[in-house]
């Protein structure tokens, strides 16, 4: 990528970002071409290739951007300020929703891109998601009172498993054609209520 891309105007920009996360998030990393993407965006594949060397570059640029819309969104819905666990968690789920109106695409693409292993991008991608995870886990842990929780309970433990629980339920709802946020908003509200029985003391 070069400057001639972040000197286009934010219209022109933006198109280019929003093809990429369609066609991106609909197939795999090796099955989407790049002719494809400047065919949606409305430019030609030459000038894309003008602006991204090539797929790997566009491909990283795009998590890249999508992980620092999903922290303005954290910031914005003051999930990191929370010290009640599944409060910041039910925040986090409102800030999908939010990511999801803004750009449909972008949401499914910041979970498929975790499961993306292709040799070429697999190994960047996962460093690069277990930095942002850490970042956050870090945070969400210095905050919490471990008073809060039964007796025993290990706290790294149980916010990996929550997170993981999360991660597989996007996934599956994100197979869907549509996107149904007051599903989501539901049946998250539902699984926190279940961790609440599960780890809070009584």
């Amino acid at each position: 990528m070069n400057d001639k891309f972040f000197s286009l105007p934010e219209e022109k920009q933006q198109k280019i970002i929003n093809a990429g996360y369609r066609v991106f998030s609909r197939n795999s990393y090796k099955k989407s071409p790049m002719g494809e993407i400047a065919a949606e965006a409305g430019i030609s594949k030459s000038l894309l290739f003008h602006y991204f060397r090539n797929k790997k570059e566009l491909y990283l640029f795009l998590w890249e951007h999508c992980a620092e819309v999903t922290i303005e969104y954290l910031k914005k819905y003051r999930c990191y300020e929370q010290t009640d666990l599944f409060e910041m968690i039910y925040r986090g789920m409102q800030a999908k929703i939010g990511i999801m109106a803004r750009c449909p695409d972008m949401g499914r693409f910041a979970v498929k891109v975790f499961y993306e292993r292709d040799p070429d991008v697999g190994e960047e991608i996962q460093e690069s998601y277990k930095r942002y995870k850490d970042i956050k886990a870090n945070i969400t842990l210095i905050n919490l009172n471990p008073e809060q929780f039964r007796e025993g309970i290990d706290i790294s433990m149980m916010y990996q498993e929550m997170y993981l629980a999360s991660l597989g339920y996007l996934w599956e709802f994100m197979q869907k054609d549509e996107m149904d946020a007051k599903k989501l908003e539901e049946d998250f509200t539902k699984m926190i209520e279940f961790w609440k029985k599960i780890y809070l003391r009584e």
